[in-house]
């Protein structure tokens, strides 16, 4: 059984900007990445990190669903802008089923003392995907960064953990 990441956010790219790095280590890491995004008129991009991608749309409007994640990662300009993904998210947290990690410039009050500060820190391998992956989507001169950064829920104790982890920041 596959460890499951489900990411929410308006577009592949800015996945690929805030999250990238962190996909691509638990992809090869053997968790089963899926990515739910609004503008999906350019997958591949994700592709190349190794996500399967879906449309949030479509997604969201199913009521029945067969496999949960064991983590969600979300764009706050998505949790801030749909209900859905709000309740889903404050849902995850009240009841501490998953590892719920978010990034964006701005984090909702809501979560300002629900949510720590973690850190992902993009193995060699994942800053070159990332790299082809920004390329692939239009971005070649951006920088790919050796950490990626997030607000987080409950985050697994250190002996739980693997390098593919997201590490509460100190």
């Amino acid at each position: 059984m596959r460890y499951r990441l489900a990411v929410v956010a308006p577009s592949a790219v800015d996945v690929i900007r805030h999250a990238g790095g962190w996909l691509f280590d638990r992809t090869t890491a053997g968790w089963e990445v899926t990515v739910l995004v609004t503008d999906h008129s350019d997958v591949r991009p994700l592709r190349i990190l190794g996500a399967t991608v879906l449309d949030l749309e479509q997604s969201l409007a199913t009521s029945v669903h067969d496999t949960w994640p064991n983590a969600v990662a979300v764009a706050s300009e998505t949790y801030m802008s749909d209900s859905r993904v709000r309740e889903g998210v404050l849902d995850c947290f009240d009841r501490g089923l998953m590892e719920v990690a978010m990034w964006g410039d701005v984090i909702p009050p809501e979560l300002e003392h629900r949510a720590g500060t973690a850190h992902h820190r993009v193995s060699v391998a994942a800053r070159a995907f990332k790299a082809c992956a920004l390329n692939a989507a239009g971005h070649p001169a951006e920088s790919v960064e050796s950490t990626e950064a997030f607000r987080v829920g409950e985050i697994p104790p250190p002996i739980y953990r693997s390098d593919a982890d997201l590490v509460p920041a100190t």
